[in-house]
Formats: structure tokens, C-alpha cells, sequence
């Protein structure tokens, strides 16, 4: 492993821990060159192929499911840590319930779900790149079902 600091292959590990319900490993690394620490994860990938619209297949990327999450998340009040879960936890439901395919559409349907518990901004956000809206009736239709109706409050009328 290279330092991402100094580029140096001379490191050491100093911790390992089983983290994301076994599905990782944290370790923890030393240069010994330049004498900073940094953070490795080591994942199983390519198991699971991912069917894309147009046909093709890709590997399993939960990095392209977190990226998709932070941009829908982006100045809103959930934390880089929440979005990690919530990746962590969208991943786990996938490889749990799918074992050597899943689509596009399944994945984006989840995050959806997923961020609609969260925080429905962002999960219009997501779900307005996710379906393609195309104007602002798109919009309307995605929120209606999501929209609870406010109690009508009588209007104050201005002292005289």
C-alpha cells in the first residue's frame, strides 16, 4: 500500500478492526517514511454485477451509491458519517437480497427509500435525477404522495 501522502510502500498496520458487520476491514496504517498515519478499507468486490439501462454490466460500487447520496445530501443537516451508514446499510439490504445481479432502477428505487426516511429534500434531489424530471410537474407528482396536508390557521388581521 502506498502513503497517500508521500507515495512511499514502506508502511506498517498498527490496527485491524471488522467493521460493517464483517463485510470490511479498517486498518489502520504508519509510514514509515514520512511518519503520518491513514486509513484502508479492505471489501469483496466484483461478486455482484449491476445491469445498467442501456444493457451493460458493471461491478457493485457502494463508492457510486455514496457519491449519489452526498450530492443529494449536499447542504443539507446530514452529516458525512450519516451518509456512510446510510450507504453501508443500502448495501448490505442489496447483498443480502441479490446474489449475482441487480439493476440500476433496484438501487436507485432503494436510495430512494432509504433517503425518504431521512430527509425529504434530499430525497427529492436525488429522485429528480434518479426519474430525469423534466419540469416542474414532475415535481409535483413526486411529492404529492410525500406532502401531509397543514392545518389551515386563521389569518391575523393587521392592527388598525
Amino acid at each position: 500500500m502506498r502513503c497517500p501522502y508521500c507515495y512511499s510502500d514502506n508502511d506498517g498496520v498498527r490496527d485491524s478492526r471488522i467493521v460493517e458487520d464483517g463485510k470490511a476491514i479498517r486498518r489502520r496504517r504508519f509510514c514509515n517514511q514520512c511518519r503520518r498515519r491513514f486509513t484502508t478499507y479492505e471489501r469483496v468486490e466484483g461478486l455482484l454485477q449491476v445491469r445498467k439501462r442501456d444493457g451493460t454490466h458493471q461491478d457493485f460500487s457502494r463508492a457510486k451509491i455514496e457519491l449519489g447520496l452526498r450530492a443529494a445530501c449536499w447542504k443539507r443537516t446530514i452529516s458525512g458519517e450519516d451518509v456512510e451508514k446510510l450507504a453501508a446499510e443500502i448495501e448490505s439490504h442489496i447483498l443480502d437480497n441479490y446474489e449475482k445481479e441487480v439493476s440500476s432502477e433496484e438501487i436507485g428505487k432503494l436510495c430512494m427509500e432509504f433517503l425518504k426516511e431521512v430527509d425529504q429534500v434530499a430525497f427529492v434531489r436525488f429522485a429528480s435525477v434518479y426519474r430525469s424530471f423534466g419540469d416542474a410537474q414532475d415535481f409535483v407528482d413526486e411529492l404529492t404522495p410525500i406532502l401531509k396536508p397543514r392545518p389551515k390557521t386563521k389569518k391575523k388581521r393587521p392592527a388598525k
